[in-house]
């Protein structure tokens, strides 16, 4: 049993050894010239759990920096600002409204760094006039998207793909990646907005639910180690104690025991003794009398 407890704390001490050696957490880059890596954001393959906040886990692939959106897919980090909090995004397939008509950013712990305005993504049949910019990369043969306001009167040969807010509504001169995906977050959770704040709370159940990290684990582990040995030492005292009563008892019994023999033994011991006492007494009285009638026949 004690040795079993010794073994116990033998390996609570090795894993609190381990976490304390894991404390520090490093900068990490994924390629000279690469966005360094810190706190908050950290490299899955590379940095512990404790390293980073859930959401904030980056990848390195090919000298690249990447960034798993859930409801979108990957995306290369451009550029990390720690001080303003900001994260630029590039999609690798060169269409940035392909990124906005599909981002759900309510799944994430980020934002949209520029103030935003709904627009209405359109998918027509026949091209609108010229005053209305086509979106390249989405179109395709025979049909055409465009961005409108929502206000906007839709005429039969379009329909409604999607109304979001995004940055801004398809430009040639702002269709490029150097501008639009810049992302930012709040880990005080002082947002200004009430759908920043949705979103905020839409992230911290998400992450109540999908962020049960090896950290939580580890803490866990030590709680039940710390709780089986305090069981375990409970139950090996309470057993020394009741092998300790039961020894009582067993020394009480062998003592009223022997108190009970020595007991018998006196008593028998003074029996004889006046048995003896009484014989002797016996004894002198026939010799008495045997001395008597010597006299009488003399």
């Amino acid at each position: 049993m004690h040795s079993f407890i010794f073994f116990i704390l033998f390996c609570t001490s090795i894993f609190l050894k381990t976490e304390a050696s894991t404390e520090i957490c490093e900068t990490k880059k994924c390629a000279t010239g690469a966005p360094e890596i810190r706190f908050p954001f950290r490299v899955k393959s590379q940095h512990p759990q404790h390293c980073g906040h859930c959401g904030f886990d980056l990848d390195c692939s090919n000298n690249e920096t990447t960034i798993h959106i859930p409801s979108y897919g990957e995306l290369a980090v451009k550029s990390i600002s720690y001080d303003s909090m900001k994260l630029e995004l590039i999609d690798p397939k060169n269409c940035v409204h392909g990124v906005f008509l599909n981002l759900n950013l309510s799944l994430t712990p980020f934002q949209y760094y520029y103030v935003m305005k709904e627009y209405s993504y359109l998918n027509c049949s026949v091209r609108l006039p010229r005053s209305f910019t086509e979106i390249p990369c989405l179109s395709g043969s025979g049909y055409h998207v465009y961005t409108v306001k929502p206000t906007f009167a839709v005429p039969n040969s379009c329909r409604v793909v999607k109304t979001v807010p995004i940055p801004f509504k398809y430009s040639p001169y702002l269709a490029d990646n150097s501008f639009g995906l810049g992302l930012t977050w709040n880990l005080l959770g002082h947002e200004d907005s009430h759908e920043a704040k949705v979103g905020s709370l839409q992230t911290e159940k998400e992450q109540e639910t999908d962020c049960f990290t090896m950290a939580h684990v580890k803490v866990c582990i030590a709680i039940l180690i710390f709780v089986a040995a305090a069981v375990i030492i409970r139950v090996n005292m309470n057993q020394t104690r009741k092998l300790h009563y039961q020894k009582q008892r067993e020394n009480q019994i062998q003592v009223e025991e022997l108190l009970g023999e020595y007991i018998a033994n006196m008593s028998g011991r003074s029996d004889e003794a006046d048995l003896k006492q009484s014989n002797s007494q016996h004894q002198t009285v026939i010799d008495i009398k045997i001395l008597k009638n010597q006299k009488v026949q003399v």
